[in-house]
């Protein structure tokens, strides 16, 4: 079953400071601030919510169809896709912009500084759901403001069943976009912060959603996960990883676990373990694709962790 994946690609740029952020900045000198940070040791990692999600729905042994428009520069990153047998029929190239990119500074205290550039991003709208044949599900994760909202529109009136996962585009969006969003949407998948800002924004609580969507998915860290649906309830356990390395990414590789289980016809208890095992998984190596595993793996550490097999 294709899914169809909206959302950005990107590339992380990752660079490090040998030192503190608070030796060099002096705060009463803020307003004036002009510094310079030298940074050794850097990285390029592949990274945005669609090629994340894409790249661990393919571990999963999906078939992930990210939709996406991406800059001049993208050449690296479609070699990638074309390695792992990930499609780029509905990556758009915009030969006028960059590709969507962070860059991130990391102080040794692990403090940040980024930057954002959304280059190509910015016109996800040019992309249409309607131009994606085969599809039976989909996904709206964070993207351009139109893109965001466009896709979601587009697939509630193709009647395609779709998760709503705002995630880093939550400011973008007031209480009545959000409205709409849910009301169109057949799951949404938010962690606990982004939880409490939609309650906020919308004035919608649990209940609310329950007469709206199949399953509302709020992820809690180390805590685990709670799926609320019509039905009943299921709070879904933490799965342990052998190192925690990277929490980033773990959010994407969390919902490409939603999209496996439902596309698979999992129950919701099985569903979320396996999301909960993708965000484990993930959690073990730096950058966003970087970890991988065979499917006997998999099987092996969901009965490791939850005490039963994953059934075929």
């Amino acid at each position: 079953m294709a899914a169809l994946i909206c959302g950005s690609i990107a590339y992380d740029n990752i660079m490090v400071f040998e030192d503190s952020f608070k030796n060099h900045i002096l705060p009463e000198k803020i307003h004036i601030l002009n510094i310079s940070f030298l940074v050794p040791e850097m990285r390029r990692e592949y990274g945005g919510c669609a090629g994340n999600i894409a790249y661990n729905l393919k571990l999963l042994g999906g078939e992930p169809l990210p939709m996406a428009t991406v800059g001049m520069d993208f050449a690296p990153y479609a070699e990638r896709f074309d390695k792992l047998g990930i499609r780029r029929d509905h990556l758009r190239i915009v030969e006028d912009a960059y590709t969507a990119q962070a860059f991130i500074t990391t102080d040794l205290d692990d403090n940040q500084i980024t930057a954002f550039h959304p280059g190509a991003m910015s016109v996800s709208a040019m992309n249409a759901v309607g131009d994606a044949e085969g599809v039976e599900i989909g996904i709206v994760s964070a993207d351009s403001r139109e893109g965001m909202l466009a896709h979601a529109s587009q697939f509630a009136d193709a009647a395609i069943p779709f998760l709503f996962d705002p995630g880093q585009g939550m400011p973008l969006f007031d209480g009545d976009d959000f409205r709409r969003f849910i009301e169109q949407a057949t799951w949404v998948a938010v962690n606990d912060y982004e939880w409490q800002l939609l309650k906020d924004r919308t004035g919608w609580d649990v209940a609310d959603l329950k007469k709206r969507v199949e399953a509302l998915i709020v992820t809690r860290g180390s805590k685990g996960s709670i799926i609320y649906t019509a039905s009943g309830d299921y709070d879904i356990p933490v799965a342990k990883p052998a190192a925690v390395t990277d929490p980033t990414g773990c959010g994407d590789a969390f919902r490409a676990g939603l999209l496996h289980g439902v596309t698979a016809g999992y129950d919701w208890e099985t569903t979320g373990r396996i999301a909960s095992l993708m965000g484990a998984i993930k959690i073990e190596c730096h950058g966003t694709q970087n970890h991988s595993f065979s499917p006997d793996e998999f099987r092996s550490r969901y009965r490791e962790n939850f005490g039963v097999a994953l059934m075929e």
